[in-house]
């Protein structure tokens, strides 16, 4: 039996507590976000052990396309350890028993224009979940890593898939934190951390992973607000009607004005140099070289150079 085991009901109540906090001044409806985003985690499964969950993923999502069904979007996969478990690329990741890991599974059904959202979102929903229950200041490096005094917490990887049948398109949103595991193979002992390693104690693993999907819900939810009122014409809800997803990413992250390198496995085969210093209207980051010229990154990822 798996030892974390959030609810959907669980989720669903802590999503609530959003409509607690609706201010008049609010340029947005917590009502219509909360609305949109209970989609989410409104099915979980929790295993006790998993190869790779978006694996997992895609073996049920065949499976109910060739019964003529369809697999409900905002499922929930979780396991309480992986044995081949990966992040971009090759790279491995260290998936043992004590921290959340996982992949949502979701229907794409956003216009296309905000797609790139869905990775900016796990990141926001993840770190917001470390604020409120441990009240220690983790922050976000673009594009969704989350850290804590430079170390990271917490993954995500957002992957394609298309069902066989009928040919919809899903994104599967995966997501690995540390939280009460605390030993890590000695090539991440330097570069990564955990919760329980930052507080000196173990944090009760399915309510973290409550209160992160419930985050992530209400984030989702945003992403199907701003389109709306951006197809009625209203503007975005944010200050000087920016994003409100990247009103709360900016809020989050610790990216601009950092000196970075920047590359699209900047592991392995770093590009070049430059300082951050926004984010475009697409969540693109927009970086400034050492001879003065702009560009702007949509995809890859960055490392602080200090």
């Amino acid at each position: 039996m798996a030892d974390n085991q959030p609810t959907p009901q669980a989720v669903l109540q802590q999503l609530r507590r959003e409509l607690l906090a609706q201010d008049s001044d609010d340029e947005y409806n917590r009502t219509e976000i909360v609305r949109y985003g209970a989609f989410v985690a409104s099915v979980i499964e929790s295993h006790d052990q998993l190869p790779r969950a978006m694996d997992h993923a895609r073996s049920l999502i065949a499976s109910s396309a060739n019964s003529g069904q369809s697999m409900a979007s905002g499922t929930v996969i979780l396991a309480d350890e992986m044995s081949m478990c990966k992040g971009r690329f090759t790279r491995s990741w260290h998936a043992p028993r004590g921290g959340v890991w996982g992949c949502m599974v979701f229907a794409n059904t956003l216009l296309p224009q905000w797609r790139s959202f869905i990775s900016l979102t796990a990141g926001v929903a993840c770190c917001e979940a470390v604020r409120e229950i441990c009240d220690i200041p983790s922050s976000v490096r673009w594009v969704n890593d989350v850290l804590f005094e430079g170390r990271k917490l917490a993954g995500f990887l957002v992957e394609s898939y298309t069902e066989p049948v009928h040919r919809e398109e899903f994104a599967l949103v995966g997501f690995g934190i540390n939280v009460n595991n605390t030993a890590f193979p000695a090539e991440l002992a330097g570069s990564a951390t955990s919760l329980g390693r930052i507080l000196g104690r173990d944090i009760d693993l399915s309510l973290f992973t409550t209160i992160f999907l419930a985050r992530l819900a209400y984030n989702f939810g945003i992403l199907y607000h701003e389109e709306a009122r951006d197809l009625r014409g209203d503007g975005f809800s944010g200050k000087q009607k920016r994003h409100l997803l990247l009103e709360r990413w900016l809020y989050l992250s610790d990216t601009l004005g950092k000196r970075v390198r920047y590359g699209f496995d900047v592991m392995n085969a770093p590009q070049y140099l430059a300082q951050a210093i926004g984010l475009d209207p697409s969540g693109g980051l927009i970086l400034r070289l050492a001879d003065g010229s702009m560009k702007i990154e949509h995809s890859g990822e960055i490392r602080y150079l200090e």
